[in-house]
């Protein structure tokens, strides 16, 4: 057997570990680990070389990913062909993909063409819905949480409400973990979005009882923040600021937890390969990795949704 290993979609910290485990693990078996540049594009153009130790040394505690990514995802009967055609000269018979939903997608595709593949979630947003966590998810929240941090402090200092703006797509678990650790007080994600009318009357309630240093913290393109500082500006006749943390979220070195958590799935994902496994994606669920058929990557877990809504109510 012969292994590619790819990361796709938007870089998380931790696709670095998980890269070296799966490595690792691999060459325990005596598999050899071919790198595939830039996702799917390394595919259809043949960007692969051998990954070897030395290629793996301090990795393991840097963000972003040694492989490079991107977003084609699509896969056109060309490009599948293509992908066909790499995968047959250099030998692999099996491929490790890193990535998020939409790569799972892809990887399916792959799959359906005969070639053993595994996925390995990894997205800052936390929105693959059968694990508990992804890779990059709780660095992400740790680095929301010291930006947040160094916000209320000046929010404390001048009497502000200050808008923050996290990523998240169509998922809040950003917004909503960074106000339960980082307290914030009030939180609108797209789970449980906020109209301007919620929000001013949190806010007056609260600046009613004294309390005029506030921040509303939200999920990206959930709302124009502009207009949200506008519109709570003019019924409160108060000075709001807002922050978008933007790119930056996504950068910085892994977490303990997200190299833990990448290490694990990337020797589970060898595991599978070695057990002859195939269209499957690893992830972790009450603390035991778990494996899920492609196919059923979309169905919404009841115990994630639950745990959403348990933690939500704090903020209420």
């Amino acid at each position: 057997m012969k292994i590619g290993i790819l990361t796709s979609g938007e870089d998380a910290p931790g696709m670095n570990t998980a890269i070296s485990a799966v490595v690792k693990a691999a060459n325990y078996h005596n598999i050899d680990v071919m790198g595939v540049n830039y996702g799917y594009n390394g595919l259809i153009e043949g960007s692969i070389y051998p990954l070897t130790a030395s290629d793996l040394e301090n990795i393991t505690d840097s963000g972003g990913t040694i492989l490079k990514t991107s977003r084609s995802t699509e896969l056109s009967e060309t490009e599948k062909m293509k992908i066909q055609d790499t995968l047959e000269k250099s030998g692999i018979n099996a491929l490790v993909i890193i990535g998020d939903d939409k790569s799972f997608e892809a990887a399916r595709k792959i799959q359906q063409q005969g070639i053993k593949v595994i996925g390995i979630p990894a997205t800052v947003e936390n929105d693959i819905v059968y694990t508990d966590y992804s890779i990059g998810f709780d660095t992400t929240v740790n680095t929301i949480l010291e930006c947040i941090h160094k916000i209320k402090d000046t929010s404390f200092s001048h009497d502000k409400t200050t808008i923050v703006e996290v990523m998240g797509r169509h998922c809040g678990d950003l917004a909503l973990f960074s106000a339960l650790a980082g307290g914030g007080e009030i939180i609108s994600t797209p789970e449980r979005k906020l109209d301007l009318d919620s929000i001013c009357s949190t806010l007056a309630m609260r600046i009613n009882d004294g309390k005029r240093n506030n921040m509303i913290i939200v999920t990206e393109e959930l709302h124009d923040i502009q207009e949200l500082q506008k519109g709570i500006e003019e019924r409160l006749n108060i000075s709001v600021r807002t922050s978008t943390l933007g790119f930056l979220q996504r950068g910085g070195n892994p977490s303990a937890f997200d190299r833990v958590l990448a290490s694990r799935l990337g020797i589970a994902a060898i595991e599978l390969l070695m057990d002859e496994q195939t269209g499957k994606a690893v992830g972790i669920k009450g603390n035991k990795i778990i494996d899920v058929d492609f196919d059923k990557l979309n169905i919404e877990n009841g115990n994630k949704l639950e745990s959403y809504r348990l933690l939500e109510t704090l903020l209420d």
